[in-house]
């Protein structure tokens, strides 16, 4: 029975057998990530004093940049990698030839293949960490086919590990999501201990949203989260979840993996949260006096945290990470 309930929760929520990762799929309908300046900061921050009378402050973010010291370009295309400390690059194509564009981020480990959208700035985590980066921007030519662009090969040497996991990205995008940023400010106004930031996020995000069926059936390729959007109509998908969680603890400090994988044989999303005292902790859910169960928010709404899917989510063996967000 058990297997029943988990196969039809991912099968409906991550496109089930479909084993390509979302990165790696024809972009749909998702507004562009904006990488706003200090202005648009001030007004986003009026707007939201304005909806919410001013309760529960929005902390001042950390949010990505092209300065433009470090560039490579060829056309229109051009690859931003100043920020590499900091555990992002950009790209843009600043032209739009109405054709499919792509940008690849090969790390040390792993290859990250994104699409974009012309004409406007994409932010791509470096979440292999440490080592030797190239990153290609592509163009669609003819089917499936793609001619290289721009290809451009760097060292990183970050910060620390966590600062891919601590900006808005083309995944989890947060920069300009005024009413997420604002509940993440009030749920965890008060509160200093970061399980307790993830606790509070966490029973939020179970309690408010609900699975939506709908969308899992008809979700199309390329799908990213709009975060104020989800909270909106309160229901998502397991992408929408995940991200909704991590942009949430992100804003707030909390550095947070969106982790994209398999559960089961079945594409799914998760979390990853860092805290100072366990580091990286990748099961948490709920703490049963010895331990902390396995971070999956889809899970434990769709299942309306039933005993055996705590279990289930709480087995590690269940679980195969393959990219970081």
């Amino acid at each position: 029975m058990l297997a029943w309930i988990c196969a039809a929760i991912l099968l409906a929520g991550c496109g089930g057998g479909d084993k390509t990762p979302p990165a790696e799929k024809a972009q749909g309908g998702s507004a562009p990530m904006k990488i706003i300046t200090e202005q648009d900061a001030d007004a986003m921050a009026n707007e939201t004093r304005a909806v919410t009378g001013g309760s529960a402050a929005i902390p001042d973010l950390l949010l990505p940049e092209a300065p433009g010291t470090k560039v490579g370009k060829e056309g229109p295309a051009e690859v931003d990698y100043s920020n590499t400390r900091d555990g992002y690059i950009m790209a843009r194509f600043n032209a739009d030839r109405g054709k499919r564009l792509k940008a690849q981020v090969k790390g040390p480990v792993t290859s990250y293949t994104y699409n974009m959208d012309p004409e406007h700035w994409e932010v791509f985590p470096l979440s292999d960490g440490n080592g030797s980066y190239t990153v290609a921007v592509y163009e669609n030519v003819s089917d499936k086919k793609y001619a290289t662009v721009l290809s451009v090969t760097f060292d990183v040497q970050l910060a620390d590990e966590f600062v891919p996991f601590l900006r808005p990205n083309q995944y989890v995008d947060y920069a300009n999501a005024v009413v997420t940023l604002q509940k993440a400010a009030e749920l965890t106004d008060g509160l200093t201990d970061v399980l307790d930031k993830v606790a509070a996020v966490y029973d939020y995000v179970v309690r408010s949203l609900t699975y939506d069926k709908e969308l899992a059936e008809n979700v199309q390729s390329g799908y990213l989260p709009v975060l104020d959007e989800v909270l909106a109509k309160g229901k998502g998908i397991c992408f929408d979840y995940a991200a909704i969680m991590t942009g949430m603890l992100r804003s707030q400090g909390v550095p947070c993996k969106l982790v994209v994988g398999y559960a089961g044989d079945a594409y799914h999303a998760w979390i990853s949260v860092y805290s100072e005292e366990d580091g990286w902790i990748d099961n948490v859910i709920w703490f049963d006096g010895t331990s902390w169960q396995r971070m999956d928010p889809t899970f434990a709404s769709s299942g309306k945290n039933a005993k055996a899917l705590k279990e289930y989510i709480g087995d590690n063996s269940n679980y195969m990470d393959r990219y970081y967000y």
